[in-house]
């Protein structure tokens, strides 16, 4: 499995504003069922204002519930 280019660019964004202190977690509201989510967020400055960029949300629940490691077979229980 490949990631994609820009992905990676997104990643290293979120990176560098973590590295920075450019972080933050944001609740929302989703955008098709109105619950909330809670979005983390990189931040910038556009002149006087601070600009939020939505980067994902956190999963809810048990995220290794809700995701599978990249395998050749699927194994019956995720191991990450």
């Amino acid at each position: 499995m490949s990631i994609p280019d820009h992905a990676r660019t997104n990643f290293a964004t979120l990176l560098r504003a973590a590295a920075d202190g450019n972080l933050a977690l944001m609740e929302c509201a989703d955008s098709a069922t109105g619950e909330p989510r809670y979005v983390i967020c990189a931040v910038g400055r556009d002149g006087s204002d601070f600009v939020f960029t939505p980067f994902g949300h956190l999963a809810d629940g048990n995220p290794f519930d809700a995701y599978m490691p990249p395998a050749a077979t699927l194994p019956d229980k995720p191991t990450f």
